[in-house]
Order: structure tokens, then C-alpha cells, then sequence
């Protein structure tokens, strides 16, 4: 008999902390560059770099957390039968957590037994293990950390399910994951789908990304030997075409076994031309996790942080010593970084499996790579067939516009935001029933915006208060244009939709409005950016430093603001300004991760030494996949230290020869491939 029940999960984790005020504007360019070798064939380029460029608003940043960790309490939603038992947090994006094969009592994922945000994700905080999905934008996903609703659904025979589904606020989608689990079913079913409600067209992006575990004896298996892999030795990152099991990057080692990597690194499996899309990561007892998928999920991936000394320190980071993971993907496209658009009033869905395998051990690891994959593939389809998945696919179909239930957890008030707004204009088609946002969900963060439906004005507010939340669809900046007059409030936000809309020059205008009106630390920090976009430095730091003094004064000073205005006078070699504006900084501000690792910058260029040292003793959160600041922060420490000591010069000879002499501490070696 299948369940659902929410019961209290107790986790030692660091608390994401207060959101980042300040938005965060898209990349000018809304397009990535993607560098391809010749051995990629030309339609695996489609749309490659389409719509990938970074970009975050209406969200907020997320970036605001330490490694302090204490106990935190979620509510988990657990859907079992009498084979799997499948956790969920609905409040961490609606991370699948754990999935059990109940008769052997074995953990079919990575489960993490910490919650430590690091900065992955687009928001930046971004946690290890389980399954997590991600849609809507390129890159981790904006809800990875954040609450999305969840809600008992019922099955044609009347076996509960479970629901996930939101307002994806970035390109306006509502999207759902409707999950059955019937019984004595072996594997967790979830049907898919994503709707582009607006008379515009966009693009979406899904790759659901599922960790288990890595050990030597753990294979990564697929029904293609094709593969796009990245190369990272090249002057630019690039993408290569090569068949598994040995690829040219791996010099001999079978790629299929993750602990083979000497460095960071993923491939992805081209599935597109198979019946049956999958991939399983099997262990040496040819048992594991597989999961299998309709078009048009077609493609899978496999990523590794490596074996080197920055990939070990990864993946301590993320979580706790002997807790290495590996990570399987599925996704719409030949890699990630290429676009999937999506037509105004359109929508994609497909259905996914995932479950418990077991095979032949020998089988499985057959030194004939081509071999085992055959096998595992037929292993598969006596449990699950195309037919199945289709008929599954139509199943949730034919459901998808019912009603939840019940909701079992809630999530934030925008999407009843959007569907307030959807009925009070006629030309929009309504949505299906399927998307309850109750009108309870509503807080002070969406009022000001209803009060804009329902009024037709937007309500002021102290320029010492945070702004609140920021809207950037078109559609918002449509009303709020009319009632804008001399309301700094409004004009401050209709200058972030501007931006947001690659309207800069109206952005700049609507910000010398509002603080024409009402000068605010908000729209002098936007002014800031807009100048720093427009390769004014000077023009930059001096709005910073306005729009610090300001803050200062209004006592609303917040550490993102500090972080860039230091950003700034460092960009403008100002250090000593620099050290000044850092010392004159409440205690609990300079101990921010950012603002510490200025501080090394800073003391590094006017010869403190032993700061820089003293600031690369401490355990870093916020540090970015690839970000090399800390390491070249101690090697610039000891190539100075070494020429004040020597007479040597301080050249490129004496730089490379301390690499190979110092080696990077565990702390600060945040490196995805080694460079000594």
C-alpha cells in the first residue's frame, strides 16, 4: 500500500541567512560563447549558448551564510510502497533527498548528512546530494534552496502521490512534477511538465541532477557510446566528440569509473538516436540506482569533482569526510549549455523512472564497455518497457490539470501574485486548476504590487528600509509607468525593470528620477552598476561612495553594499581608501567571507603580508566554482615573501617556481584541476 505523510526531518546544517537586497542584473549579452573542437558534428551544435547568459532577478541572492552550522528542523514529505521509501524538502526546492530500496534497506542516492550551502547555484547557495531538479534557467536552479509548494495528488486508483509545481518567476513558467509510487512498483515515477503561459516566446532548461555514491568500484553506464565531453586543457574551456569508455582527456583511463579523473570534469551521453533513454551508476556488486526517461529528456551526463587534492577538499566542503559523491543528469539537450526554446502558449512534457537495479556483477563491469551497456539495457527493458513509459506519459497527462488534494507544504506568495494579475487581464487563457496558489500565501512582499492591480498606484516607502522584493516581467512595468509621477519608490523599481530588460539608458533615467525625488542608497548602488557596465570606474566608485554614506547615515548599511563598494576602490587600485572603509566597518560586517577575502587583496598590494596570511587561515563559505582568488592570493603571498628575501625579481619564473614549492593548504584549495 502506497503512503504520504510529512514527518519532522532534524539535520545539522548552516542557515541560508537574510537575502541579498540588492538585484542582481542579467549579462548584457543574453547568449553564451561555446566553443566547440572539430570533432563535434555540426546538429549537435543547436542552439548552442541560446539564452544561457547569466541572469537571476525578480530573484534575490542568496548569499548571506557561513559554515556555522547548528540544528535545523525541515518538514519532509515522504511518498512509500512497499519497496521504495522517497523523501522530499519541499522547503530546499523539493530536493528528493533520499530514495530507499526498502528490502535490502539500501540508500539508492548520495544522501547528504549535512546541510551546508556553497556557491553553485545561480542564487550562489547551492547544497550536495539527492535529486534536484532543475528548470527554468541555465545553471543550478533559482528555487534550489528555496520553498516550492507541495500537494497530495491521486492516482486513477485512488493511490496517493505527491505533487511538486510553482511559479517560476525569471521567464514566467508554471511548472509541476506529479510523482506516483504505486504499489509494488520498483521505481519512483514522475510525470513532467512545463507550460510558457504568455504570448511571448522563451526558453527553458531541465536537467535533473541525482548524486550517488562515488567509490572505485562505482560505473556510469548508458545506452549511447557517444559522448560530448569538456576539455578543460585547452586555452579556452571547449567541448569535444569522443566514445566511451576512453576519452581524450582521460589518457588511457576508463571514464565510465568516476575515480579514474584526475581532475573536475563531465561527459554527456548523446541518447537521442536509442528507444530507451537511461543511465545507471552501478557498484561492483552490479547494483544501483538507473533511471530511465521519454523524449524529450533524451540525453545524460555524468560529472565528477576528481581525485586531485581540490576536488577531495569539494567534496569535504559540500558536506563531511567520506561522503563522496559522483553525479548522474538527464536533460533536453546534446549539453547544457545549449538553449531549448519554448513558443509562446507552449509546453514540454515527458516522463521519468528511477529505481533500484540489479545485475551480473561481471556483466556489468565487462572489460567490453559496449558489452555491459547491451546488458544492462535488456536487464532494463524486462522491468521497464518504451510502452510502459508511454502509457505512464498518457497517465499523467490525462491528469495533469487536476486539482491537488491537499497542500502539504506552501511556498511563497508570488504565484498567487501572477494569478491575480493573469484574471484582471482578459486576453490571457487561465490556468489549469492544477496550480493552486492560495491567495494566503500572499505577505508584505507582494503588497505593494497589489495594491498597483487593485489601485492603480504604488505605495511609497522610508528610503531607510530595505526595497523589498523585485518584479521585472514587462507586463508590472506596463502598470506601474502610469502611476509613476513623483514616486521615487516606483521609479526605483521601474529603473531595475528597465535594466533587467536591457534598457539602460531608461534604467539610468528612471534612478536620476528617483533620486531627483527621494536620494536613497538603492538607486545611487544601481547607478553604480549602471556605470561600472558602461566602463565608467571613476563615475562607479564615486555613486559607491555616495550610496555607502548614505546607507551609513540612514543606518541601513548591509554587507552585499560594503562587498561592492570595496569591489570598486580595489578595481580603482584605491587600497589605501580600501583598508580605510574595511577598518571603519561594524565587527560582524568584516568577518564576511567576501569582504575578508578583499581584505587579503588589499593588504596583499600595500605589502601586509602577515594579513593576507591571517586571512587564508579561516574557512571560506561563499568561494566560487573555479574562482582561483584564494589561491592566488597565497602564491602571490610567498612569491613576494621570497622575493624580499632573495633580491630575487619578481617575475614570472620566481610565480611558477613557488607553485611547485607551497603547496595550496586543504582550506583555500578550491581548484578543479591542479595547476602546480
Amino acid at each position: 500500500m502506497t503512503e504520504l505523510y510529512v514527518q519532522d526531518l532534524l539535520i545539522s546544517g548552516a542557515p541560508l541567512g537574510e537575502q541579498n537586497p540588492l538585484p542582481v542584473f542579467r549579462d548584457p549579452n543574453p547568449n553564451r560563447s561555446v566553443h566547440y573542437q572539430e570533432s563535434v558534428p555540426e546538429a549537435k551544435r543547436a542552439f548552442a549558448g541560446f539564452d544561457t547568459g547569466y541572469r537571476v532577478l525578480p530573484y534575490a541572492m542568496q548569499d548571506n551564510y557561513t559554515r556555522q552550522r547548528r540544528p535545523l528542523h525541515f518538514n519532509a514529505v515522504i511518498l512509500e510502497n512497499d519497496l521504495l521509501k522517497a523523501t522530499f524538502l519541499p522547503a530546499l526546492g523539493g530536493r528528493l533527498i533520499s530514495l530507499e530500496y526498502k528490502p535490502e534497506a539500501r540508500e539508492l542516492l548520495a544522501r547528504n548528512p549535512v546541510f551546508q550551502p556553497a556557491n553553485l547555484a545561480l542564487r550562489n547557495a547551492w547544497f550536495s546530494g539527492g535529486i534536484e531538479w532543475n528548470l527554468g534557467h541555465y545553471g543550478h536552479a533559482l528555487t534550489t534552496a528555496s520553498p516550492v509548494f507541495a500537494a497530495e495528488i491521486l492516482s486513477a486508483t485512488d493511490e496517493p502521490g505527491l505533487r511538486l509545481y510553482d511559479f517560476e518567476r525569471c521567464k514566467g513558467l508554471f511548472w509541476q512534477i506529479d510523482f506516483q509510487l504505486p504499489t509494488g512498483s520498483p521505481f519512483l515515477i514522475a510525470y513532467c511538465r512545463v507550460i510558457n503561459p504568455s504570448h511571448t516566446d522563451t526558453s527553458i532548461y531541465w536537467w535533473n541532477n541525482t548524486a550517488v555514491e562515488e567509490r572505485p568500484d562505482v560505473r556510469v553506464l548508458a545506452p549511447s557510446l557517444d559522448v560530448i565531453y569538456v576539455d578543460f586543457a585547452q586555452a579556452v574551456q571547449s567541448y569535444g566528440y569522443g566514445t566511451m569508455p576512453y576519452l581524450p582527456t582521460t589518457e588511457g583511463r576508463d571514464a565510465s569509473y568516476a575515480t579514474n579523473f584526475t581532475f573536475a570534469s563531465e561527459y554527456f551521453f548523446q541518447c537521442e538516436d536509442v528507444d530507451l533513454p537511461w543511465e545507471a551508476a552501478l557498484d561492483g556488486d552490479g547494483k544501483g540506482l538507473i533511471e530511465a526517461s521519454t523524449p524529450p529528456v533524451n540525453y545524460r551526463k555524468m560529472f565528477c569533482w576528481g581525485m586531485h587534492a581540490g576536488g577531495r577538499h569539494w567534496q569535504n566542503f559540500l558536506s563531511e569526510p567520506g561522503q563522496a559523491y559522483l553525479e548522474i543528469q538527464s536533460g533536453m539537450t546534446p549539453a547544457q549549455v545549449n538553449g531549448v526554446p519554448l513558443p509562446a502558449n507552449g509546453r514540454k512534457e515527458w516522463v521519468q523512472a528511477f529505481g533500484y537495479f540489479a545485475g551480473d556483477p561481471a556483466r556489468v563491469h565487462d572489460s567490453d564497455y559496449a558489452r555491459a551497456c547491451a546488458y544492462v539495457d535488456g536487464v532494463l527493458k524486462q522491468q521497464m518497457t518504451v510502452a510502459h513509459l508511454d502509457a505512464l506519459l498518457e497517465a499523467g497527462r490525462a491528469a495533469a490539470d487536476s486539482a491537488p488534494a491537499r497542500i502539504v507544504a506552501a511556498a511563497s506568495g508570488w504565484g498567487a501574485l501572477e494569478l491575480m494579475r493573469r484574471a484582471a487581464d482578459a486576453t490571457l487563457p487561465p490556468v489549469p486548476a492544477t496550480f493552486a496558489f492560495p491567495a494566503s500565501t500572499l505577505t508584505d512582499d507582494q503588497a505593494k504590487w497589489l495594491t498597483l492591480l487593485h489601485d492603480g498606484r504604488f505605495p511609497q516607502q522610508d528610503a531607510a528600509a530595505l526595497p523589498g522584493e523585485w518584479l521585472v516581467q514587462p507586463e508590472w512595468l506596463a502598470l506601474l509607468d502610469p502611476v509613476a509621477n513623483d514616486n521615487w519608490f516606483a521609479h526605483l523599481h521601474a529603473g531595475v525593470m528597465r535594466m533587467e530588460g536591457g534598457d539602460s539608458a531608461g534604467a539610468v533615467a528612471a534612478w536620476e528620477k528617483s533620486i531627483a525625488l527621494q536620494p536613497s542608497p538603492w538607486a545611487l548602488r544601481n547607478l553604480a552598476v549602471a556605470a561600472v557596465r558602461s566602463g565608467d570606474e571613476p563615475a562607479a566608485q564615486s555613486y559607491y561612495a555616495q550610496a555607502w554614506a548614505l546607507a551609513d547615515a540612514l543606518g541601513v548599511m548591509v554587507p552585499a553594499l560594503a562587498v561592492e563598494c570595496l569591489q570598486a576602490l580595489v578595481a580603482q587600485r584605491k587600497y589605501e581608501a580600501g583598508l580605510a572603509l574595511y577598518n571603519a566597518l561594524p565587527d560582524a560586517m568584516r568577518d564576511v567571507d567576501r569582504i575578508q577575502v578583499l581584505r587579503g587583496r588589499i593588504a596583499l598590494e600595500l605589502g601586509d603580508l602577515d594579513t593576507v596570511a591571517e586571512v587564508l587561515t579561516r574557512e571560506f563559505a561563499v568561494i566560487r566554482e573555479g574562482e582561483t582568488e584564494t589561491s592566488d592570493l597565497w602564491w602571490e603571498m610567498w612569491a613576494r615573501r621570497e622575493a624580499a628575501q632573495s633580491g630575487q625579481p619578481l617575475d614570472a619564473a620566481l610565480r611558477k617556481a613557488v607553485r611547485a614549492r607551497y603547496p595550496l593548504p586543504e582550506n583555500i584549495n578550491f581548484l578543479m584541476f591542479d595547476e602546480a
